[in-house]
């Protein structure tokens, strides 16, 4: 895969940018700006990030797979082709269920 710098104005297939590997999060930055981030992640099956709280919203939008998302204590499963957003300040945590990938869009407050 190319680096970042060389996919600017290039089409991309968001599902071949970041692979699964075997038990493990898997995580490739695509933007990092003063005002936000663009971030792909692979989850294994039974990976994910424990409960944590960010200062900025946060979209997530499933690109393969299905996640359990629990957001101040309520899960909801999004599955490929859906998306949620996990507001400022408010606990959050992922599993994958069994696996997925997830391109995660940060931005933050100016």
């Amino acid at each position: 895969m190319q680096d970042n710098k060389n996919v600017i104005g290039v089409v991309l297939n968001i599902k071949d940018m970041v692979s699964y590997q075997p038990g493990s999060v898997v995580s490739r930055t695509v933007i990092d700006k003063s005002v936000g981030t663009v971030t792909l992640f692979a989850f294994d099956s039974g990976q994910g990030l424990s409960e944590h709280t960010a200062p900025f919203d946060a979209l997530v939008q499933v690109v393969d797979g299905t996640a359990d998302i629990t957001i101040a204590g309520t899960v909801h499963t999004v599955r490929e082709g859906e998306m949620i957003i996990m507001p400022a300040n408010k606990p959050h945590a992922l599993k994958a269920n069994p696996r997925f990938k997830m391109l995660l869009i940060m931005i933050r407050q100016t």
